[in-house]
């Protein structure tokens, strides 16, 4: 008998425990306001805290999530574990999407960090010696960017008809000073190689450059042009390109307030694209 009654009380409290799962369940997907956004620390983070109390009066309560590599944002949206991501540019997430199937959407742009070449030897560029070394992440997508920058400063030429989007270092035919490039080192870890003196000059992104407290029109060496297909945008699971929780993120990005602190904040280092 004691033993009928252990059964009966456990199945009860498994179905209560069940029928309040369910309850929290819909009760989330119905009338959750909370938004998870994946970001990097520097500037996207940051840019989202400054945006938080302006959501949170438009009844959004953003939760933001920090990631300190680019492969961890896609994957968590992807899973269903964040409602969008903020740390990549364009063609990097084209690519994403193209090698990982993944089902996105771009909901907008948000912001373009500048890339410029770091040297702890080099003041000029003009004292770049032949045989240099030149230190680029592994990120393919970042690879045209950075020839491109190369070759705006008549370093490389790319072979004819190559589109400077997608180059890679294959497709250099010119190089007169037989530059050395290794890119075998993840975004991230650039900063540290460009303190450990690792190459002659380290292609690094403004926001991880800002860790640092380098800052690309200072402290570069060679600095890209406001490139617009290197914007930073925020990604979103197609399903949810239309959710009205994601157009009140992106009106709280493109808010004049919002792009005039960018500005100030980053000194022009980081600039707000609309």
């Amino acid at each position: 008998m004691k033993k009928r009654v252990l059964t009966f009380l456990s199945l009860a409290a498994l179905t209560i425990g069940l029928a309040a799962c369910g309850s929290n369940n819909k009760e989330k997907s119905t009338d959750d306001n909370v938004l998870k956004v994946g970001a990097s620390p520097t500037p996207h983070a940051e840019i989202l805290e400054h945006i938080k109390p302006k959501l949170a009066q438009e009844g959004v309560e953003l939760e933001i999530v920090e990631f300190q590599d680019y492969i961890l944002p896609n994957k968590a949206l992807s899973l269903g574990e964040l409602d969008a991501n903020y740390f990549q540019h364009i063609p990097y997430f084209e690519q994403a999407v193209k090698d990982n199937g993944y089902d996105f959407t771009n909901a907008g742009s948000a912001h373009i960090e500048l890339m410029a070449f770091y040297s702890q030897s080099l003041k000029d560029i003009k004292e770049l010696k032949d045989g240099a070394t030149v230190l680029v992440s592994n990120s393919s997508t970042d690879w045209g960017r950075v020839i491109t920058i190369l070759q705006q400063a008549g370093l490389v030429k790319v072979k004819d008809g190559v589109d400077l989007l997608t180059a890679t270092f294959d497709d250099i035919e010119e190089n007169p000073k037989q530059l050395v490039f290794k890119y075998d080192v993840n975004p991230e870890l650039l900063t540290t190689a460009y303190k450990n003196n690792e190459a002659d000059l380290v292609a690094i992104n403004a926001n991880f450059a800002e860790t640092i407290g380098l800052a690309p029109e200072q402290d570069g060496v060679l600095v890209e042009e406001n490139n617009s297909p290197y914007a930073n945008i925020v990604a979103v699971n197609t399903k949810d390109k239309d959710n009205e929780k994601i157009k009140k993120l992106m009106d709280a990005l493109h808010d004049e307030d919002t792009q005039t602190w960018i500005k100030e904040k980053w000194n022009g280092k980081i600039m707000p694209v609309k």
